[in-house]
């Protein structure tokens, strides 16, 4: 069992939603963390029948217990919350009569804001469970990690591509089709083959619709979907302008590697090829948006592209850091372009290069060029960001 970074620090004080994509270990953390709480999973069919019936079921429960404020010990924990929205209304008058805290997990909050469900005005604590990240896995395998992903499953298994062809269709049957987002499922599905292709390219919704055989305005929803069911998230580009004419329009990521090594159909992904450069910058990608996270400083991320073709990967928040990947085993002066380009106009607090150099170097006009390992390390360490 991987010990987790997300401790869910403020639930011995506040009621919390922790979202999460399926199976990236919500449950088996609550499990962890609260063994001894009270718990309503909403994946259990009779479980779900019964308080899809009797929403006031809950309350009632905590009365006969006489839970208070001052007795409760810990959070009462509803797992996959959107599936019976009306549940809120109960949860709301538990926390505003009887002061009780609670911890309401879920895989998408789509539904719950399609039904103008109670969200409890703004009362609970927002956290988000990532896929498993660099600090948390003893031995870590760069190489397993970008043909596998990191859902533990996955990453667990000698056979992830039967895993994640099954995890796939899941999402596919449960998020998608169980929840009507949306009536034309072979549309969507093609739709996700061509979002997996260009996953971490600039968006061209006229490219995608043609290629899907759907209109612009659909592709723009099916992409809201995505992110709304936590599969994928828009990287915006980054928009201050000075001397030179930039591209605007957004790039998209999958939350993992996984939906992209099934969606594309690609093969093994060795060194030196194109697919691992990918991947390998997708991967970058999910770090830093989970050290976002789980830090608490939720910073900003955007990607900086000029109209000439010069670009940097990731510039983070308003310290303007600005990260290019590279799967390169020696960096050069090719390779650091697009970095100094922005360095020139916009004076970077800090310019990275991630690579697969074997030793941290540093350039005359002060580019860090940094190992994966060790720029993982400083990362997670608050020495990258800070």
């Amino acid at each position: 069992m991987y010990k987790r970074i997300q401790q869910l620090n403020l639930s011995s004080q506040e009621t919390c939603f922790i979202w999460g994509p399926r199976q990236t270990g919500k449950s088996t953390l609550l499990k962890m963390l609260f063994p001894q709480a009270i718990r309503y999973d909403l994946l259990l069919s009779t479980e779900y029948q019964r308080l899809l019936r009797e929403p006031s079921l809950i309350r009632e429960q905590c009365l006969a217990q006489g839970l208070d404020a001052n007795s409760q010990r810990d959070p009462i924990i509803i797992d996959e919350i959107q599936k019976i929205p009306t549940l809120l209304d109960e949860v709301h008058w538990l926390m505003e009569n009887k002061g009780l805290r609670f911890i309401l997990c879920g895989s998408s909050a789509r539904k719950l804001r399609r039904g103008h469900a109670n969200l409890l005005g703004g009362r609970a604590i927002r956290y988000e469970l990532y896929p498993l990240i660099f600090p948390e896995i003893p031995a870590f395998s760069l190489i397993k990690a970008l043909n596998s992903g990191l859902i533990p499953r996955h990453y667990d298994s000698a056979r992830s591509s039967r895993l994640i062809q099954s995890y796939v269709g899941d999402y596919l049957k449960e998020e998608i089709a169980a929840e009507a987002l949306t009536r034309n499922i072979p549309a969507f599905s093609r739709f996700l083959e061509v979002a997996a292709l260009s996953n971490g390219e600039i968006l061209n919704y006229s490219n995608i619709a043609r290629e899907c055989g759907i209109s612009s305005p659909t592709v723009k929803e099916y992409f809201q979907i995505l992110e709304d069911t936590l599969i994928g998230r828009q990287l915006p580009a980054f928009r201050k302008r000075k001397k030179r004419r930039l591209v605007t329009s957004p790039k998209f990521y999958f939350f993992d590697l996984s939906p992209v090594i099934h969606f594309s159909r690609r093969g093994k992904v060795v060194p030196g090829s194109e697919l691992f450069g990918r991947a390998f910058e997708h991967y970058i990608w999910m770090e830093i948006v989970a050290h976002s996270s789980y830090s608490g400083l939720f910073y900003a991320m955007s990607y900086w592209r000029t109209s000439s073709g010069f670009e940097v990967d990731f510039i983070l928040g308003d310290h303007e850091i600005a990260i290019e990947v590279k799967s390169t085993e020696l960096a050069h002066t090719t390779h650091l372009k697009g970095l100094r380009r922005f360095k020139e106009e916009y004076s970077a607090r800090r310019s990275i290069l991630v690579s697969l150099d074997a030793k941290p170097r540093m350039t005359e006009d002060g580019i860090e060029i940094l190992p994966w390992q060790i720029f993982l390390e400083r990362l997670w360490g608050g020495e990258i960001y800070r």
